[in-house]
């Protein structure tokens, strides 16, 4: 591969992995309680709260050091979509008051995953020489 096409991966992975990493740690300290209500009210079962540690925690850290990138991406690609889908969908056709959509973070998160799961995560990744880096 390209080594500069290498150092782009390198940089969306820890962009989108060290980023999603801080929301996830905020997650440990204020805990998944809100989660677990807004689930419910959605009719899902409340453990599925616990969820956010995999796509919010696991998922970065793997995106980070680069092992199984492409799995670690898609756990977050799915972590993204229950953040737009089910928390905040009435922002999903919404601008805020700059003109940018309500949701871009989540949509630049999930931007980020996608090109790690399509792509990769390059030469500079722990695990780069299998099919499922």
């Amino acid at each position: 591969m390209n080594k500069s096409i290498d150092v782009g991966l390198l940089i969306v992975r820890l962009s989108t992995g060290i980023l999603m990493f801080l929301h996830g740690i905020s997650k440990l300290f204020q805990g998944v309680s809100s989660i677990k209500n807004l689930l419910a009210e959605h009719g899902f079962p409340i453990s599925f709260a616990y969820g956010v540690y995999i796509g919010e925690i696991l998922a970065p850290i793997l995106i980070i050091i680069g092992f199984r990138t492409r799995l670690a991406a898609l756990l977050l690609v799915i972590n993204c979509l229950v953040i737009i889908f089910i928390a905040h969908p009435s922002e999903i056709f919404r601008l805020n008051e700059f003109g940018g959509w309500s949701l871009e973070l989540p949509g630049l998160f999930l931007s980020g995953a996608l090109v790690l799961l399509f792509a990769g995560g390059g030469k500079y990744a722990v695990s780069s020489r299998n099919t499922l880096d």
